[in-house]
């Protein structure tokens, strides 16, 4: 049975232009786009969508960082999809992300990270509802 999780190309990343190399990566790694959506976060739902850091000093830091241009939306499938899209991002920190992963290859710094990847399956479902309506999804 495949599982399924979720994912940002995140504004850094698209912004430089990385987008199709990191979405080759994806594929190359096995996983299946289920769906996907190139938008842009208002300071509103980047606020909703982060509420669980709501508490957190980077919280006002991560909304305006996430609302500062498009992103890529995805939902992946692939076994074991969770932990497989957790081990191909790498480290939040760009300097402790292995080597080859997505975040050692193309982002700048922990909050310029270049992408975001669900670090559960319950997160999975509620990040993509978040993004993707349950006909847009299939």
């Amino acid at each position: 049975m495949k599982g399924s999780t979720f994912t940002m190309i995140k504004p850094d990343a698209v912004s430089a232009g990385n987008s199709g190399a990191i979405i080759k990566m994806i594929e190359k790694s096995g996983f299946n786009i289920v769906a996907v959506k190139k938008t842009r976060l208002s300071q509103k739902m980047a606020r909703r969508f982060y509420a669980i850091h709501k508490e957190r000093p980077f919280y006002q830091d991560l909304c305006n960082y996430m609302s500062s241009g498009p992103l890529i939306a995805m939902i992946l499938s692939k076994d074991n999809a969770v932990a497989d899209f957790r081990t191909l991002i790498g480290a939040t920190d760009p300097s402790n992300a292995a080597q080859g992963t997505i975040r050692q290859l193309f982002a700048t710094s922990i909050q310029a990270n270049a992408i975001h990847g669900s670090d559960s399956e319950e997160n999975a479902v509620i990040e993509s509802g978040f993004f993707f309506s349950e006909l847009e999804r299939y």
